[in-house]
């Protein structure tokens, strides 16, 4: 399975770029704005990379992020979702206001997207929160935490939620939190900010 590609790249289109690697041209799908960031033909990149196998059709997506990459697996574990319309999502909202969307249950952000309706918004939001508590994901700010925000604990849980939505364990975030400001910050600078550090590890 192919965790990433770095190569040059050689061709771009609205829907796929390909990549040179090892002398091979890769054909690799992205959100269009993945796309716009890698840059001009003749760079170097570098894309985290999901390889999709059917009996019909074998494929690889590609995403500047790790986090981009998680939201792609977490979108394709909901009932209905498929891999175009996932692009489509990863194209309209980042990773961090998506996260926030689902855990709060804002289903008005997530039919701004073209492509989702209500019904469809609903269905990620519930199966995604209920992927959480399968998971038995716990979600309690302790000393270490929140030793610094005495004033805004709910604040700093409901960032926590947020960004295990996007796949990452309790203990990285925790450790995440332990080097951020979180007073008198909102839900969505701290997931930003939590998102921020988590990316440099």
């Amino acid at each position: 399975m192919l965790a990433y590609i770095k190569g040059e790249l050689t061709a771009i289109t609205t829907e796929y770029v390909v990549i040179e690697a090892g002398g091979l041209g890769y054909k690799v799908f992205m959100p269009e704005t993945a796309i716009e960031r890698l840059g001009e033909i003749g760079k170097t990149v570098k894309v985290h990379t999901y390889y999709k196998v059917r009996e019909d059709d074998i494929s690889i997506f590609g995403f500047n992020t790790q986090e981009e990459l998680r939201m792609f697996e977490l979108l394709l574990s909901v009932s209905g979702v498929g891999a175009k319309t996932a692009v489509v999502i990863i194209s309209t909202i980042e990773p961090s206001n998506f996260a926030f969307a689902v855990i709060s249950e804002d289903i008005s952000e997530l039919v701004k997207i073209p492509g989702i309706g209500k019904k469809s918004a609903q269905r990620i939001v519930l199966e995604l929160k209920d992927k959480l508590k399968k998971e038995a994901i716990s979600v309690e700010a302790d000393t270490k935490v929140n030793n610094k925000a005495s004033n805004n604990n709910d604040e700093v849980k409901e960032a926590m939620s947020a960004l295990q939505v996007l796949g990452y364990t309790n203990k990285e975030i925790e450790k995440a939190f332990e080097k951020i400001e979180k007073a008198d910050n909102n839900v969505e600078e701290l997931i930003k900010k939590g998102l921020a550090m988590l990316s440099r590890n």
